[in-house]
């Protein structure tokens, strides 16, 4: 079957984010004998790009790419999925072709995007496997029947406890399916790579259990380093590893550096490090295998919000591992969180303080909570009240703790003027979002 398939660019900031879950699905469908395009639109016209792709390939199905759902702004929010119901409308006006919606936003509130976009089907979780089972049915004009993970308009009830999984990860590479577009002068592409999926972490506040599964299920080295290797080969050198928790599990981690640097790859790279069970073996491996920056995700300085949030970590790790990143030249862009159930100007004070015995680069510090559905955080919200028991959250909502909402923005100001070596954009964002001038999302 000829299968279009659809991205729009959501967020606009210093890294270009490129559709590798697209990539991926291109890779899966092309090996079993389907035709594919792929349009990435830019947002200056997408009824227009959308138009005059099928006007040269007549598609008998549309997939359309669901990334985010909201910017995660509280003051000021740009809710996203207004941009795609404009997508699904050119899709419609242009085209007879069923319309199917996928992607780690719609795995979240599947059915509410679907109802919202209005689209024929919807896949929750992985859509390698059950894409392909939706095209062989609708291929024999059969209907879809139980494919794990599928909705449609009519469906009760999806979740990933239902959905389609892929335990040994039997996926073609993306390779030559990711879409790349040229870089502005002077903007450096990075280009993703994922090498596992899924993370049993449980931090009270996050969505990626509902998206990719509550387990780790990595990907093999060898595959991995083949595929940079190609990247490379094909010019590409700078690599962003976008799994939630690179060094974890820690031997994975460390079996990928030492592949890595085995097979004498000169490359450059980032990751998203959880800071816990980071060793100074580990640290020294990703230096030498071209890691240049880490996104460490601390959120708090407080060990009170730590356990609120429900992380495995105390703060004495997070400084010991900031120093360890330090001695070995890897740049460090911290994200903090503030607002969360318990916090209190004590606590807020408490991480303040502390960020100051770390050895970050760059900062981003958010102000409230985004509450997503099927998490700790929401149960939360609604047992006090803050969001209504029947509020399906496609609509942000945002818990802040009580009595911040005045005291907090000046207090960051504050703090901020005296430390202009963060790299703090103007402070008249303070109230929302204080977001660092380079680095990860």
């Amino acid at each position: 079957m000829k299968v279009l398939l659809i991205y729009q660019a959501d967020d606009a900031g210093p890294m270009i984010v490129l559709p590798v879950g697209m990539a991926c699905i291109a890779a899966a469908l092309e090996g079993a004998g389907h035709e594919v395009r792929q349009l990435a639109l830019d947002g200056s016209d997408p009824a227009g790009q959308i138009h005059a792709c099928l006007e040269t390939f007549s598609a008998e199905v549309i997939g359309v790419s669901v990334r985010n759902i909201d910017d995660q702004t509280r003051i000021g929010t740009v809710f996203l999925l207004e941009g795609l119901q404009k997508v699904v409308a050119a899709c419609r006006e242009f085209s007879a072709a069923p319309i199917v919606l996928g992607g780690a936003g719609y795995s979240i509130f599947p059915q509410s995007v679907l109802s919202y976009l209005q689209a024929d089907f919807g896949i929750c979780g992985e859509g390698e496997g059950a894409f392909l089972q939706l095209l062989d049915h609708l291929q024999k004009k059969q209907a879809p029947g139980e494919i794990p993970g599928l909705l449609q308009p009519a469906s009760k009830t999806a979740s990933l406890s239902t959905s389609l999984r892929l335990a040994d990860w039997p996926l073609p590479r993306p390779g030559r399916h990711l879409v790349v577009p040229q870089p502005a002068p002077g903007q450096q592409l990075w280009i993703p790579v994922q090498t596992r999926r899924g993370c049993p972490m449980e931090c009270s506040y996050c969505s990626t259990p509902a998206i990719e599964g509550d387990r780790w299920r990595c990907r093999p080295v060898r595959q991995v380093v083949d595929h940079l290797t190609e990247c490379v080969a094909a010019g590409c050198d700078h690599f962003f590893m976008v799994d939630n928790t690179f060094n974890l599990p820690r031997n994975y981690a460390e079996s990928l550096c030492d592949l890595i640097i085995a097979d004498g790859l000169n490359i450059t790279w980032q990751a998203i490090l959880y800071p816990s069970d980071v060793s100074g073996r580990l640290v020294e491996k990703m230096a030498r295998a071209g890691c240049a920056e880490v996104s460490l995700g601390c959120e708090s300085g407080s060990e009170t919000m730590l356990h609120n949030y429900n992380k495995r970590f105390l703060p004495d790790e997070v400084r010991r591992i900031s120093r360890l990143l330090k001695d070995h030249n890897i740049r460090q862009h911290g994200f903090w969180l503030l607002g969360g159930p318990g916090e209190d100007r004590c606590t807020v004070q408490e991480s303040l303080d502390f960020l100051d015995s770390l050895e970050l680069t760059t900062l981003k510090v958010t102000v409230g909570l985004r509450i997503y559905s099927r998490t700790p955080l929401a149960h939360q919200a609604r047992s006090e009240g803050v969001i209504a028991q029947k509020d399906d959250l496609l609509q942000p909502r945002f818990y802040l703790a009580e009595g911040l909402a005045g005291w907090l923005p000046e207090a960051l100001r504050s703090w901020a003027r005296e430390r202009p070596h963060w790299l703090l954009p103007p402070l008249e964002y303070a109230s929302t979002d204080f977001a660092e001038n380079r680095g990860t999302k």
